[in-house]
């Protein structure tokens, strides 16, 4: 496993344990394709694993990144990452995804862009409790990629983008509605 694209190109990632279910290259460099440009934003890498996603968007332009998961393997692994790659934007915490998006919310927390890739076996059962925490956490127009098995997807309570389907996995990018100045969303 490997930084596809950006500055941190070609440095090796190193996975937390054989356990652990790496987002592929070809599957990274496509979701990377639908996203287009990260410049400035501010990122959430949920279920983080090694790191792989939200390095990707550091490598990328994303102005910073937020890393969580509640193995102590796989923040290990991820600060080893955020070494190994020199990506001082990023930080990593060891936590349960509900609890800390429940803490950032009381914090004032906002994120750009949020992935979400959560063990395949626990997906389906996550959406409703992603969507009620995510939505507090998420800056007007944010989206939030979200990885999944096509056959038990995890599905949000927020406006499908787009969707696209690579062997087994289902990748969907969601985007949070925009306010108008009126208080409306679009």
């Amino acid at each position: 496993m490997r930084v596809v694209a950006g500055r941190f190109k070609g440095h090796p990632l190193r996975s937390p344990r054989r356990t652990t279910r790496p987002t592929l290259d070809r599957v990274r460099e496509a979701v990377f394709s639908m996203l287009g440009p990260l410049d400035g934003l501010a990122v959430l890498d949920l279920f983080a694993g090694s790191g792989a996603l939200g390095i990707e968007a550091l490598s990328r332009g994303a102005e910073s990144a937020m890393f969580v998961d509640s193995d102590a393997a796989a923040v290990r692994a991820v600060r080893d990452n955020l070494d190994r790659t020199g990506a001082g934007e990023g930080r990593a915490v060891r936590s349960d995804a509900l609890r800390f998006l429940r803490d950032a919310a009381r914090r004032g927390e906002a994120w750009d862009l949020v992935f979400c890739d959560p063990p395949y076996r626990l997906a389906a059962r996550l959406g409703e409790p992603l969507s009620r925490m995510l939505k507090p956490v998420l800056v007007p127009g944010a989206r939030v990629v979200c990885e999944s098995m096509h056959r038990q997807p995890l599905e949000l309570d927020l406006p499908l983008e787009r969707e696209r389907r690579y062997g087994d996995t289902r990748i969907a990018v969601y985007r949070a509605p925009v306010e108008h100045a009126s208080g409306e969303a679009a």
